[in-house]
């Protein structure tokens, strides 16, 4: 029986099947890894470090040799909550709380070096109010309250997570606490507490400046950061205020701005501060759901000197905003229920009207012809001026559970894949023909398309399909899949891998382009751009987890699938231009739990409840 392929994660991974002559047996793998203890969880880290949780606590792997990279024992074991994985950053936090704030636990351990960073206990803290991981400065800001040979003072300390050591340490007032997450400047520390906000030297302590602005949950600054916003959370929880505070201290904003629901974008201009919230109002009914508003995404533009929003009539949503860019002559956006429209900063519609398009907005990219936009049912491409459609008329499907796309060079056109269809755009004239029929076996339709040098791929969690350039299928391979279990055990880990998108500050400082409408591009490109909001920091194991993100995948040539083969469940490779089988892992489980790093080429197989089994892929 043949084996067969697999399916994309929110990271870009790849999980595919096949079948191969020489099979490699579970039993001898590449590395072995004895955890210890029972193994709860696997997260394939970013920087691709395998993080795995058991119940004596986090066990580090990284192929290369047998040996453990670390093995953090001192808090006993951890639970999936009590880990947060900084976004684009080498760092792993791990958090306990006790039957008392007085016993809170915090760690900071860097996962491409194995090394303990930093620990209440080692650094002389008895509780931890925040700890926070800042980038691109590579710093740690932590407060709290210290131990019996500190008096139990209340203090801040600043740590460099090159090394771990101290940069420096100082005492609050009295009982004061840190209530919001801190911002570190180059010529300072600026600390939100529940009296007041407040700027220290960040090497002696010493108060530069106060003010009367309390309960700051976070905080941004522009590129010259001579302009501060802090973002204060209403006391019903369901709106914000956001305040600007200049560089010396004085509030720029006479009385803060209040926004309906919570910031979830922003971007800091010249002329004021473009922000985009969410009102939610689900779970509220009566009254309460009446007065919380609509719930949609909500519009502004914050002016620079008085806080008012410079929009007389806010631009209407009727829905979430999926996608927000900020153009030369003002912000494009596109919503998650349907339709895209331009403003310009100044208030004004600069598309004739707003354009209707189908629900989920899959794609948002320049192109030569202009905006290009794909959602589950439509794609076309929109003159970014005028907000007219270049091409004759959208190309329109029904509304599709799986829609890729890509671009063919040779041939000049875009290639989209919708159920069992294959349309190819001509891209200079717009027309729109189906290049293929694709009939999928397994009840399955494509999921991905991929131009390859000798034709296109076509690729489902069972098939591979390659067709030549006029459409003519060439090769087809199917494989079996071992059942909807063993597929889900495959996606579990892998998805852990991507934070949710949060509102705050430590998001945002890790996705600063987040705003900027990018071109048209192939996966490993956008992959590679990941690496563009860490180039300002510095450190070892920034510059590995930066030349991973630049390097290119490591199996880009292959899938892996898994399916049932005669000797039980196994993986194979797949050769993507031939669909010739290169390899074959034997798992045996009927439900396996496995994750393939794609860029590392290495697969991860939890061979018992203490063993990790990994093989190397690339051979």
């Amino acid at each position: 029986m043949k084996i067969s392929t697999v399916t994309r994660t929110m990271l870009c991974l790849s999980l595919l099947i096949g079948f191969t002559t020489n099979a490699q047996r579970a039993e001898t793998p590449d590395f072995t890894y004895e955890v210890g203890a029972k193994i709860n969880e696997m997260n394939l880290t970013q920087g691709g470090t395998m993080v795995v949780a058991t119940n004596d606590g986090l066990v580090g792997i990284k192929p290369g040799t047998n040996d453990l990279l670390f093995n953090f024992t001192d808090y006993g074991r951890v639970k999936p909550e009590e880990l947060t994985f900084i976004p684009n950053a080498p760092y792993v936090v791990v958090g306990q709380t006790g039957f008392g704030a007085m016993t809170t636990k915090k760690a900071v351990i860097d996962y491409m070096s194995g090394k303990k960073l930093f620990s209440t206990e080692d650094n002389g803290w008895k509780m931890i109010m925040t700890c926070d991981v800042m980038m691109p400065q590579n710093k740690l800001v932590v407060s709290g309250q210290r131990r019996k040979a500190d008096n139990f003072a209340f203090a801040v300390g600043i740590y460099d997570l090159n090394t771990g050591a101290q940069d420096s340490y100082f005492t609050l007032k009295g009982s004061e606490q840190i209530t919001g997450r801190p911002l570190l400047l180059s010529d300072g520390l600026i600390l939100p507490t529940a009296r007041n906000l407040k700027k220290m030297d960040a090497t002696s302590g010493a108060e530069i400046w106060s003010i009367k602005v309390d309960d700051i949950k976070w905080m941004v600054t522009d590129e010259t950061e001579k302009e501060i916003y802090g973002f204060e959370t209403t006391a019903n929880g369901s709106n914000t205020r956001v305040h600007k505070v200049g560089v010396d201290g004085r509030l720029l904003w006479e009385d803060p701005h209040k926004v309906k629901g919570h910031v979830v974008n922003f971007e800091i201009l010249p002329k004021g501060l473009a922000i985009v919230s969410n009102v939610d109002n689900s779970g509220k009914s009566g009254l309460g759901k009446l007065a919380s508003g609509r719930a949609e995404s909500k519009i502004g533009f914050l002016d620079a000197n008085t806080g008012e929003d410079l929009w007389e009539k806010a631009p209407k949503t009727k829905g979430y905003v999926q996608h927000f860019y900020i153009m030369e002559d003002g912000i494009l956006f596109g919503i998650y229920e349907g339709g895209i429209n331009k403003i310009s900063f100044e208030g004004k519609t600069l598309f004739k009207k707003p354009l209707k398009t189908g629900a989920n907005i899959l794609t948002m990219a320049n192109t030569p012809q202009g905006l290009i936009y794909i959602t589950s049912s439509d794609a076309n491409i929109v003159n970014l001026d005028t907000g007219d459609q270049v091409w004759k008329k959208p190309l329109k499907y029904k509304r599709a559970d799986a829609v890729s796309s890509d671009y063919d060079d040779k041939n000049n056109r875009y290639l989209i894949s919708a159920d069992d269809e294959l349309f190819a755009v001509d891209a200079n004239t717009g027309d729109v023909s189906t290049l293929a029929e694709s009939k999928f076996e397994g009840k399955e339709d494509p999921t991905g398309v991929e131009v390859r040098d000798g034709g296109i791929l076509l690729t489902s969690s069972q098939n591979m399909m390659m067709l030549g350039w006029d459409g003519s299928q060439g090769w087809h391979e199917y494989y079996r899949a071992p059942g909807k279990s063993a597929f889900g055990a495959i996606l579990m880990g892998a998805l852990a891998v991507a934070s949710a998108a949060t509102a705050t500050a430590s998001y945002m400082e890790a996705n600063r382009n987040r705003n900027r409408l990018g071109y048209y591009t192939s996966r490993g490109e956008s992959y590679a751009d990941l690496g563009d909001s860490m180039a300002a920091a510095t450190g070892a194991s920034v510059a590995e987890m930066l030349k991973r993100f630049k390097a290119t995948s490591a199996t880009a040539n292959s899938r892996f699938v898994l399916t049932k083969l005669d000797e039980g469940v196994g993986l194979v490779k797949l050769n993507k231009d031939t669909g010739s089988m290169e390899k074959e892992i034997i798992l045996r489980d009927k439900k396996p739990e496995y994750q393939v790093d794609e860029f590392g080429g290495i697969l991860y197989y939890k061979a018992n409840n203490s063993s990790i089994y990994a093989y190397d892929l690339k051979k």
